[in-house]
């Protein structure tokens, strides 16, 4: 269930920073609103995921499925470049969470 909680906290992460983007410095109420709701969801998200994940781990989980899908979402939505190289990084990002997501942790 963790692993479920900090996918959704990555995906609330991406939505802030899109959100941030489109307040133009909080200049844009419901921009703005949008960015507090979605950030205070993907931290509380991933505090509930850090009560059973490792913190090194989680957090670089969240912060490379909000970094992808930003990375993402900023070519499809608002004409960022996309490049081989900007793929071939995000890709690197995407198998750096699988990697971590693999690997064994001891609980405590």
């Amino acid at each position: 269930m963790a692993w479920v909680l900090l996918v959704v906290a990555g995906v609330f992460e991406t939505a802030f920073a899109v959100s941030l983007k489109q307040s133009e410095t909080f200049t844009r109420l419901w921009w703005s609103v949008s960015f507090v709701v979605c950030a205070a969801a993907s931290f509380a998200l991933l505090s509930a995921a850090l009560r059973t994940l490792p913190v090194g781990t989680a957090y670089a989980v969240w912060t490379g499925i909000g970094a992808g899908g930003t990375a993402v979402v900023g070519m499809l939505a608002f004409g960022d470049p996309v490049t081989t190289l900007r793929i071939v990084a995000i890709l690197l990002i995407l198998g750096g969470v699988v990697a971590l997501n693999l690997a064994p942790s001891a609980a405590h």
